[in-house]
């Protein structure tokens, strides 16, 4: 049996949550069958969110303690990237402080982009962090539009520790076309959903899963957990009947999340090793012009391995609206009126944001070596003492105990989701910095409140399609006080 495997793992679900009653209202003049499918809230991105910020999130509940040095390469899949030419595991390794020496690689086109991606970095061996992360949209009005979401995680992999090893795969290619989405749309066409489960489904999956077992030396009576996302209702459990599966289905996620594209086989991943015991045996199937199937055992190293968050914490920090206009907003899907504030010129330096990088990417400030002053931006002297720079000792902020000092909520200056809240931030290890402040919720902040830094776009140069991102404070949930 294999010595390597998942040694640590980790989840991100955005805090925005829209109620599906208020997108079934919205439509109800046009598409009252909607209505059906109006249960629970579905989780979306807020503005200053995408697949490489909630990569960053995963990756950190994944990373937590742990040494980051030792590893050699970092796979990123998604089928949203921020960018068409330019690679998001370039963005994730800087925020997360990866070594410059790290390999990157990033996988797209496709829903089993996460299994495919997660096996090919198991099978190459390497000490590696893997993330599946992806935000798909629906057409205004459309089924997906009710049952879409979004989400990441991520897999640390490793052969000490590990928490669970995979001893089985199976794989299916075919030319299935369930969807699809043509080169530069924002949205898929999507076939008639009998033929899909009729055809693809229940043909498909049962040789893949065979596959899977056999090479593991397994029945499907071996099995205690059974994952395996859909965006059309019912598949799953029509699936493990027709494989005569009869453990625990793992959560699907409709509910606070809604189906998460390519990442949504690894998020049920992440939700089923969360609660898995020693010696029980995961089935993750993910289908999409073909079918990857993978089946891993849970090791006694499990425990240690569990994050802090993980998707259940994910799950319960959601801020639930019934905005529907607020999301379709975030994922441009309508054009307001801003005013003229709106209109301010944003385009990048990009010479700067590179000589800058190791302070800004890892939001990393300096301490002064003669008075110990910590100051971010670090500058050329103290801001206390002028002693010279290069007396300076990195200080990181990205996980520093910090609470609100200072707050405003700014409704005059444009803002992609009114207000802008904004103050000052005071770190214990005393650093001070004013900092815009996100996912306050409709309780707001209140002065001593305890924050936690979160990876998000700062700000985007709607004429030239790029995206700036830093560090915001965000209030410090139950599972990451100290």
């Amino acid at each position: 049996m294999s010595d390597f495997g998942i040694t640590a793992f980790g989840a991100y679900v955005p805090r925005m949550r829209l109620d599906r009653e208020a997108i079934a209202a919205a439509h109800k003049w046009m598409a009252p069958s909607l209505r059906s499918l109006a249960k629970g809230a579905r989780a979306f991105c807020n503005w200053d969110e995408d697949t490489a910020t909630m990569a960053v999130e995963a990756a950190r509940d994944a990373l937590a303690g742990s040494d980051h040095a030792s590893l050699q390469a970092l796979g990123f899949a998604t089928t949203r990237p921020p960018y068409a030419d330019l690679q998001p595991s370039a963005i994730v390794a800087g925020a997360l402080g990866l070594p410059r020496t790290i390999r990157t690689f990033d996988g797209a086109l496709g829903q089993r982009a996460g299994t495919s991606g997660l096996l090919a970095a198991l099978k190459a061996g390497e000490q590696a962090l893997f993330v599946a992360s992806d935000a798909p949209r629906g057409k205004p009005a459309s089924t997906q539009e009710m049952t879409y979401g979004a989400g990441a995680a991520a897999f640390v992999l490793g052969s000490e520790n590990v928490a669970a090893r995979l001893v089985g795969t199976g794989n299916v290619a075919a030319n299935f076309a369930s969807h699809f989405r043509p080169d530069g749309a924002d949205f898929e066409y999507h076939w008639e959903e009998r033929w899909v489960r009729d055809e693809g489904y229940a043909k498909l999956v049962p040789p893949a899963v065979d596959a899977a077992l056999a090479q593991a030396g397994l029945t499907i009576a071996d099995i205690a957990h059974f994952a395996m996302p859909s965006p059309i209702r019912a598949i799953a459990a029509a699936a493990a009947k027709q494989l005569r599966f009869t453990g625990e289905m793992v959560d699907g996620l409709e509910d606070g999340c809604g189906y998460a594209g390519c990442a949504h086989a690894l998020l049920m991943l992440a939700r089923a090793l969360e609660t898995a015991q020693p010696g029980e045996r995961i089935l993750v199937v993910s289908f999409g012009q073909g079918v990857d199937a993978l089946v891993f055992e849970v090791t006694d190293a499990i425990a240690a391995a569990r994050p802090a968050r993980g998707v259940a914490g994910s799950l319960a920090r959601g801020i639930v609206t019934d905005a529907y206009l607020r999301m379709l907003s975030f994922q441009q899907g309508i054009e307001l009126e801003w005013g003229m504030r709106a209109e301010k010129n944003a385009k990048t330096a990009l010479t700067e944001q590179y000589r800058s990088g190791s302070q800004i990417d890892t939001f990393t400030a300096g301490e002064c070596g003669s008075c110990g002053t910590i100051q971010f931006p670090q500058l050329q002297y103290c801001v206390n003492c002028h002693a010279p720079g290069s007396g300076f000792s990195d200080v990181p902020l990205v996980d520093a105990p910090a609470k609100v000092m200072t707050q405003t909520s700014d409704w005059l200056s444009y803002y992609p989701s009114p207000p802008l809240l904004g103050g000052f931030v005071q770190f214990d290890n005393g650093a001070r910095l004013q900092m815009e402040m996100v996912d306050a919720g409709p309780e707001g902040l209140e002065l001593g409140m305890p924050l936690e830094m979160v990876f998000r776009i700062k700000e985007q140069d709607r004429m030239r399609g790029y995206n700036r991102y830093f560090w915001k404070a965000s209030p410090r949930l139950d599972e990451n006080k100290d």
